[in-house]
């Protein structure tokens, strides 16, 4: 059985719009939360009393289980999404629940390490959730030769999101230090302006977005987990069918790896090698965040003229370029230009990556396999900092060796996208069953 894909209903461009628009509510989430703000405020303050290294082990722990949660559940959600017709459904719920938790994260003061876990797990999920049913419209409102183009897009419009989370966060940072507040204060009203941005900026996602996926059972009426397990099964037999997209899938798990290693470290890296202080990092995420828009911009246009494949292999190649400056980063100067080219780098290569796929996906099995999608790249969130961190665990602290393990992903993902036949991948993808 397979679903009805309604290609013939076009999407207009309000809509490509308001697929776009997700990108830029939900980045906060990421940027401020898990990157800039709330991490610290959970190891410096409300778990303080447990000790710096527990406290830092318990957030580790946290953003594990919640990953570890959607890499259990995203293939199995996105076939009952399928099976449904309800990706829209789904996507409203996954919305507002992360809006919800991260607005009651406004509750967490110090010494409340149990509401703080659960809340972040619960507020991690649905984003993260979200994230892979936002994706899986992509094949639905664009054509294979521009859903690069529009991929591109909403990742330059989500890195402007999330700049403008951090502007907004750290203007009223700087105001109730001024007002001689402390942490406890400031930050859990960040939180509860990057949930109003998340829930304003997403209604036009929520409004305007179409389901057109009509499914094949009735979510009331079918025993539906069972058929998302049984649907995921059916993917999973055909994999030899979509040789192409599963060893995609791998190559991703592996340079994505480095690119969570990045994303979670980097502010740390900064402090602990380059001697960076609190405002030296802020300016460099803004930067990187200016960089990466740039990059999502320019690849998204690149990658529908040459091919999603080797826009991923360049940006490797830039990546591995950026980690080599880092590692030999003495001053300011190289650091800095490493961080651009990490920003450069990381915008392509998530909206190529997600283009990938989009253009791999059979047509009906949308949630399906960008649930698959999602268990790579939050496999790769696990996989990636505790290489990084048993690195520094065996080497005694030493930063710029356990860079290294960076760049070895990035040199192993090349070597497995090399296997990779775009063309092939999308021939597969007609095929239904």
């Amino acid at each position: 059985m397979s679903s009805t894909n309604n290609h013939s209903d076009p999407a207009t461009r309000r809509e490509r719009f308001a697929w776009c628009m997700y990108d830029f509510a939900n980045s906060g989430y990421t940027t401020v939360i898990l990157t800039a703000i709330f991490n610290a405020y959970f190891v410096g303050v409300v778990a303080a009393e447990s000790g710096n290294g527990h406290a830092t082990l318990l957030w580790t722990l946290t953003i594990a289980t919640a990953n570890a949660l959607v890499l259990l559940s995203a293939p199995v959600l996105g076939a009952i999404a399928d099976y449904s017709g309800a990706k829209k459904r789904f996507l409203i719920i996954t919305t507002l629940g992360c809006v919800l938790f991260t607005a009651l994260l406004s509750l967490v003061g110090p010494g409340d390490i149990t509401l703080a876990i659960i809340l972040v797990i619960l507020a991690t999920f649905m984003f993260a959730s979200g994230e892979n049913l936002i994706a899986a419209f992509l094949p639905e409102i664009s054509r294979p030769e521009t859903m690069g183009r529009l991929s591109g897009y909403g990742w330059a419009l989500g890195y402007l999101g999330g700049l403008l989370s951090l502007i907004l966060c750290l203007a009223y940072v700087t105001y109730a230090e001024n007002q001689k507040l402390d942490a406890s204060h400031y930050v859990p009203v960040s939180t509860l302006i990057v949930a109003t941005l998340f829930g304003l900026a997403a209604l036009p996602t929520l409004l305007w977005l179409r389901e057109r996926s009509s499914g094949v059972g009735s979510i009331k009426k079918a025993h539906f987990i069972q058929a998302g397990f049984e649907r995921l099964k059916i993917t999973l037999h055909h994999a030899n069918m979509h040789t192409d997209l599963f060893r995609f899938l791998i190559a991703l798990t592996t340079y994505y790896s480095g690119i969570h290693i990045v994303i979670v470290l980097a502010a740390v890296y900064a402090q602990e090698v380059m001697g960076f202080k609190t405002q030296d990092t802020i300016i460099l995420m803004m930067v990187v965040n200016i960089t990466a828009a740039i990059g999502a911009f320019l690849f998204g246009h690149l990658q529908d003229q040459i091919g999603s494949r080797r826009c991923i292999a360049v940006t490797l190649l830039i990546w591995s370029a950026a980690i080599i400056c880092a590692y030999f980063a003495t001053d300011g100067v190289l650091f800095w230009i490493a961080a651009n080219l990490i920003g450069i780098a990381l915008g392509g290569a998530q909206s190529a990556g997600r283009a990938l796929v989009g253009q791999f996906t059979p047509s009906g099995r949308q949630g399906e396999f960008f649930g698959l999608w999602g268990l790579a790249t939050k496999l790769s969130a696990i996989i990636g900092p505790l290489t990084y961190g048993g690195m520094i665990y065996l080497f005694e602290g030493d930063h710029r060796i356990a860079l290294l393990s960076t760049l070895a992903f990035f040199i192993l993902g090349l070597m497995l996208l090399a296997t990779v036949n775009e063309e092939r991948g999308r021939e597969m993808a007609k095929i239904s069953y």
